[in-house]
């Protein structure tokens, strides 16, 4: 997948992106949804956005086609940005793509400066709103859009503090220490380092954040799997078996 810059020749696409992906997360009528996509991309709007200095419009590509983009706004103080939207066309989801645009979105802030993420996602968008609680992210209030003239509730999400350690008793009765500042991202949720000691000497295994289950081992090549919920991490070092 290769991430880059909107540019004006991305247009269409962007329009195409946008509605398949409101058609697939929302039911909004088909009315409402073109209504949108034009308020939103028209020739003036689009412009707008990507010439705007305070604002990241990052499109993702696969194989040479574009499959998800992003608009984030970054505030007036420069230490903060609002995520807007994640848009991934339907006939790419499951991938990882949008998971991996989030990232690249959230790295481009970080090397500007910019430390606080802010998602907002409709209410009504439930896969959105788990996206941002699969990665750490809190609700912290609601705001509210304009969508095609009617008004719509935003959930508002932002970045959990790290919790450190938490003492957790094993089904032997042992008692390890889950390091929730210690994160890596699995397919379906954060895997934490679980330590047998609070000095964080000796690792015990790892802690699924999707079904909170403990003792998911790592392999040779580094990869994570939760034996009760699928929740996976690659490898980090690859051989053919893997390929």
């Amino acid at each position: 997948m290769e991430v880059r810059a909107a540019t004006p020749d991305d247009q269409q696409a962007i329009m195409e992106i946008a509605e398949r992906s409101l058609q697939a997360s929302y039911t909004l009528s088909p009315g409402t949804i073109e209504g949108t996509v034009h308020q939103w991309y028209d020739d003036d709007e689009y412009a707008e956005k990507v010439d705007r200095e305070d604002m990241l419009f990052v499109l993702a590509e696969h194989e040479g086609e574009p499959v998800a983009f992003t608009e984030t706004v970054i505030h007036d103080d420069e230490t903060g940005a609002d995520l807007l939207w994640l848009h991934v066309h339907p006939d790419y989801r499951g991938e990882g793509i949008g998971s991996d645009l989030f990232d690249a979105v959230r790295d481009r802030l970080r090397e500007q400066g910019i430390t606080q993420l802010r998602g907002r996602v409709l209410s009504m968008n439930e896969v959105g709103n788990t996206f941002y609680k699969q990665r750490g992210f809190e609700k912290v209030g609601e705001g509210e859009v304009e969508i095609d003239g009617s008004p719509y509730t935003e959930a508002l999400y932002l970045e959990a503090e790290p919790e450190g350690l938490e003492p957790r008793t094993t089904d032997d009765g042992q008692t390890v220490y889950i390091d929730h500042d210690d994160v890596d991202k699995g397919s379906a949720g954060p895997f934490h380092v679980v330590y047998t000691d609070e000095t964080r000497e000796e690792k015990y295994g790892y802690h699924c954040g999707k079904c909170d289950s403990l003792a998911n081992a790592m392999d040779a090549m580094g990869r994570i799997e939760c034996g009760e919920c699928g929740n996976s991490r690659k490898p980090t070092r690859w051989d053919a078996a893997y390929m």
